[in-house]
């Protein structure tokens, strides 16, 4: 069978004569009777007054995508702007990604709403944004390295040589998250699905064997998979995201036979899959509100916090390539990562966006990157030259990252000088990562020898982070046990400043 996948490195694919209705059907993806109906449903942030809503569909609508919304379950009485509208795919999707931004609304309210298709039925709800500058106490979630549940992703049977499947009746992250919705929002930079991996299960014995043309409509359905799976979340909590080296990888086919200990690696592209075509067409984040890029780069406020997400796979600046963009350390033959800016675009962005940050409105400043620089396993250096001396000189508060499948907290750090003040009042960034969300291949393993920065760290457990924001000068941040709701960690950051009553 692995040497059935080592044959396709020596093919070329042509995918662009294909259309949606040449694929064949796909029993594991839900395809409703009527075509139009919304399926894979997300909120996002969009400006102080804004809120973004998107939603699939197996066809292209007859009209601009609409919205209906109002105060009450009942009584829907306003109707989206079509000018704030659109309806996008790419050759290789199964479904439409349709956008619609509901705008002027009342901060920190609840709203109902509803997409307009035939024999609508289906009521949703969400919570708008705090106003900045509101202090009140409040809770949100991050995920990093979240891949598909369920029987085609992570589960108690997984392929051969993926490690930690979860356990018969294990809660897995995605059902943690709503056991416990305390939480505004749902924060995921980076590694959304990882239905890159279809190749690798493929080989691994995990998935059916297909054609390569086939492939790339197994690459499609687990991503439906995964967005259906989180619309219980995302249709009523904003789902943020940021870019991860799964939205745009396109090698993730090796494979380890085990009996004569050889690793195949198998390259194909798809469509869908590299330069982020999947990502870029299926989020709307608030950039056109904060002057950022796409769904690469932007920021928002929400009460206390002014929140950044940066992007550390392409636009590095200063001439620095993204990790895995061609000619980066990890990039691969046939891989297509960006740029999408200008030459330092991003760094000069980041830096004119954290210099305008009110401090006395919004205290706290937390970034969001996928790649980390302080964690006891490989390090992204060419994230850490171009963003650490940015943040510290800015003073950010916190910096979360996943991309290696482990929880790690460091102490607060700058150029590798741990602060003596560790979390009472530190003058450097505070970093943490977890990328232990959960995805098919398992978790990862931390080095035996932990950084000496490192304050904890755990490789046996999937989990989540849960952050609290208490006041102007308190920051509790959770590993959260998706298993079981423990608490595995926990950690507050005081930060010496006045609050404003």
């Amino acid at each position: 069978m692995a040497l059935k996948w080592l044959k396709f490195t020596l093919l070329l694919v042509s995918f662009a004569s294909f259309t949606l209705a040449e694929f064949p059907s796909i029993s594991h993806i839900r395809v409703p009777t009527n075509a139009f109906e919304p399926v894979q449903v997300r909120l996002a942030y969009a400006g102080p007054t804004g809120m973004q809503i998107s939603w699939n569909t197996f066809s292209k609508l007859p009209s601009a995508p609409t919205v209906r919304y109002g105060f009450t379950p009942s009584f829907l009485p306003f109707v989206s702007s079509p000018e704030n509208a659109e309806s996008v795919t790419y050759a290789t999707s199964l479904t439409f990604s349709n956008h619609v931004r509901l705008v002027h609304l009342f901060p920190n309210t609840n709203y109902y709403y509803q997409p307009v298709h035939a024999n609508s039925s289906v009521v949703y709800s969400f919570k708008t944004a705090r106003e900045k500058g509101d202090h009140t106490p409040y809770t949100t979630a991050v995920v990093v390295d979240l891949g598909l549940i369920g029987p085609q992703g992570l589960s108690t049977t997984v392929g051969v040589g993926a490690a930690n499947p979860l356990l018969p009746g294990e809660v897995n992250t995605i059902q943690s998250l709503q056991q416990d919705n305390s939480w505004d929002f749902l924060w995921h930079p980076g590694d959304i699905a990882y239905a890159d991996y279809w190749l690798k299960e493929e080989i691994q014995g995990f998935l059916p064997n297909t054609t390569i043309a086939d492939g790339v409509h197994v690459y499609e359905s687990l991503l439906n998979q995964f967005y259906d799976e989180l619309t219980p979340l995302t249709s009523l909590k904003p789902y943020m995201v940021g870019p991860g080296n799964h939205e745009a990888n396109c090698d993730n086919g090796s494979a380890k036979d085990k009996s004569n200990n050889i690793t195949y690696n198998v390259s194909i592209c798809m469509p869908g899959q590299t330069n982020f075509t999947g990502y870029r067409n299926h989020f709307r984040m608030p950039s056109s509100q904060s002057a950022g890029l796409e769904n690469f780069w932007y920021s928002f406020d929400h009460g206390m916090v002014h929140y950044v997400q940066f992007d550390t796979e392409t636009d590095l600046g200063h001439g620095i390539l993204g990790p895995d963009q061609p000619g980066g350390s990890g990039g691969s033959p046939g891989e297509d990562s960006g740029p999408f800016g200008l030459m330092d675009q991003q760094t000069n962005w980041l830096k004119k966006d954290l210099a305008n940050v009110d401090r006395k409105e919004t205290p706290w400043v937390i970034v969001a990157g996928h790649r980390p620089w302080y964690v006891s396993g490989e390090i992204c250096s060419e994230c850490q030259l171009a963003f650490e001396s940015i943040l510290n000189q800015y003073s950010v508060d916190l910096v979360l990252s996943g991309h290696f499948h482990v929880f790690e907290r460091t102490a607060p750090i700058f150029n590798g000088t741990v602060d003596p003040n560790e979390l009472n009042n530190p003058r450097f960034p505070w970093y943490i990562t977890n990328g232990a969300a959960g995805h098919y291949d398992g978790l990862d393993t931390l080095d035996s020898t932990l950084a000496p920065f490192s304050r904890k760290a755990i490789d046996t457990d999937y989990g989540w982070s849960r952050l609290t924001f208490h006041n102007c000068t308190h920051l509790t941040h959770e590993f959260v046990k998706s298993g079981n709701g423990a608490v595995l960690d926990s950690a507050t950051l005081f930060k010496s400043r006045k609050c404003r009553t």
